[in-house]
């Protein structure tokens, strides 16, 4: 793939004290880091839409996150704590939230030694019925187990099921319990599609008002999905970023989220790493499109190194190769799986303004961050820590604007 990335130079000293172990209780009162073409001031959040231009088109990830902690207790009194982490049968997240039949998932299991076989079984209420759930180790794939949930009544959805019945999956970094008012303050105020395991944490920022304000600026936005994985906590921990597996996500962008992006001149705004993820990812996608079309049977897939070994086009001819896919096969929506990895080196070809929170030493979103600002992210990090930032995915955000 020819990139060659130590991730030793990606690291930094974060103090305990610095994580945000809970939100603050207005959203939109967070700390607000300003990078505009190598200059760095400080604002609040609340004041972005002053610093938006007419020009400039916002795009939010409207993934919800699900309560996927689902906690078992063994007859024997040993706790087995079941993370969802994707639907396995049906694959369809849609056709798995509806399941009133049972459904079979990709999931963590906690103290998984304690549970060698057998049935594990919880009881609560939905909607005034008694429901009674069971799960059933049915195999693995790769690291993560295979559980089959059956439940009674089975008029019940399976996401009503984890509704009621799991916890909120904050952040392991926090080390905390969830709590109840995670349910709501871990979820962005426009989300809508369930589906993540993880927030798209720069969302969080965002009031109801605050959008208001933005539309009345008559400022364009747009949205996509893409379902966070719990792959987005995982630390580098090869040496060299050739040797570190990407997780893989699913998204999904609207015919008319395309139209918007093809439609606009100005600038293209990405709220978060994971509706640039999914940006950068439709453009190669796009561009692999003007030589061949795979068919519709599969969802589009992009690997880890995809985007640094194909020849790179102009924004426009991805856009309607993309659209002229979907029209082929009757498409109102595009459906993709990425693995891309965005390191320094990486050309952006979508996304021209980054607004994001700040992330673990060592990870792949620091590396997206040096990708988009190179050397100047070390600049970033050092105010926010010298001006008592909050770091992390209940912390504060910065507007990045890099050099044209």
């Amino acid at each position: 793939m020819g990139v060659t990335v130590n991730i030793s130079d990606y690291t930094y000293d974060l103090p305990e004290e610095r994580i945000a172990k809970y939100p603050l209780s207005n959203r939109d009162s967070s700390k607000l880091l300003v990078y505009k073409e190598g200059s760095i001031s400080q604002r609040i959040f609340r004041e972005l839409p002053e610093l938006l231009k007419e020009d400039t088109l916002l795009v939010f990830n409207d993934t919800r996150v699900v309560q996927s902690r689902m906690k078992f207790q063994k007859q024997t009194g040993s706790r087995i704590e079941i993370f969802c982490l994707e639907p396995y049968d049906p694959a369809d997240y849609n056709l798995a939230f509806q399941s009133g039949s049972g459904t079979t998932w990709k999931c963590f299991v906690g103290n998984a030694k304690k549970w060698k076989d057998g049935v594990l079984h919880m009881h609560f209420q939905i909607r005034g019925k008694d429901v009674r759930l069971s799960a059933l180790k049915a195999g693995r794939d790769k690291d993560a187990f295979l559980i089959r949930f059956d439940w009674d009544p089975a008029e019940v959805a399976f996401g009503e099921i984890l509704e009621n019945g799991g916890d909120t999956p904050i952040p392991p970094y926090l080390n905390r319990d969830a709590e109840k008012s995670d349910k709501n303050t871990y979820q962005t105020v426009y989300s809508r599609l369930d589906g993540s395991v993880a927030a798209p944490t720069a969302g969080l920022h965002f009031t109801d008002d605050l959008l208001a304000e933005i539309s009345a600026m008559q400022i364009k936005k747009t949205e996509l999905t893409l379902h966070v994985g719990a792959g987005t906590f995982q630390p580098v921990i090869a040496d060299e970023i050739g040797d570190h597996p990407m997780h893989a996500e699913h998204f999904f962008i609207s015919r008319s989220s395309i139209e918007s992006l093809l439609n606009h001149e100005g600038n293209i705004m990405a709220v978060g790493t994971t509706s640039t993820r999914v940006l950068e990812s439709i453009f190669w996608l796009g561009i692999r499109l003007g030589g061949e079309d795979p068919g519709a049977s599969a969802p589009l897939f992009l690997d880890q190194w995809d985007a640094y070994g194909i020849e790179p086009g102009d924004r426009k001819s991805s856009l309607e190769n993309l659209l002229g896919y979907m029209d082929r096969h009757g498409l109102d929506s595009l459906e993709g799986i990425t693995r891309l990895i965005i390191v320094p080196g990486y050309s952006f070809r979508v996304v021209d303004r980054l607004l994001t929170n700040y992330h673990q030493p060592r990870s792949t979103l620091l590396l997206l961050v040096s990708a988009f600002i190179g050397e100047d992210w070390r600049r970033v990090y050092d105010f926010a820590l010298k001006n008592e930032f909050r770091f992390l995915s209940y912390g504060d955000s910065s507007l990045l604007i890099p050099s044209k």
